[in-house]
């Protein structure tokens, strides 16, 4: 049996499985923590929460994926994307806090376009920090 876990498929499998099952739960902790409900705002139509939520989705995954490329095994490749998401958070509220002029929420949940957007680079742009920092 210990043959069938290193089988380079079976690996990739179980990598791919464990990151969407973190990246629907995270996802799920950034709706608890946003005043608009993010899937419902997509089915309207709203773009500006489409582009926060990409941003999202991208960073999150971006992060795993410098976490698999540098860790062998399963559980230390978890913790590290856990740690990560943690630090998108903190990014996250760091946003809103500088940004005193508006709520970044309210904005993203009028269908802001350049809120949206800019919401969506930070989350893209931090996972890439938090990537290269991920030992």
């Amino acid at each position: 049996m210990t043959g069938f876990w290193e089988n380079i498929y079976v690996e990739t499998a179980a990598y791919f499985s464990i990151v969407i099952l973190c990246l629907i739960v995270f996802l799920a902790i950034f709706e608890l923590v946003t005043r608009y409900r993010n899937w419902e705002e997509i089915k309207n139509g709203n773009l500006a929460v489409a582009m926060a939520t990409g941003g999202k989705i991208f960073g999150i995954v971006n992060v795993f994926r410098h976490s698999i490329s540098q860790h062998d095994t399963l559980f230390t490749m978890v913790g590290w994307g856990a740690y990560g998401f943690l630090m998108l958070l903190v990014g996250y509220f760091i946003f809103e806090f500088f940004t005193p002029k508006f709520k970044v929420d309210e904005e993203i949940e009028k269908d802001n376009r350049a809120v949206g957007f800019i919401s969506m680079m930070i989350s893209i742009s931090l996972s890439f920090v938090i990537g290269a920092n991920i030992a």
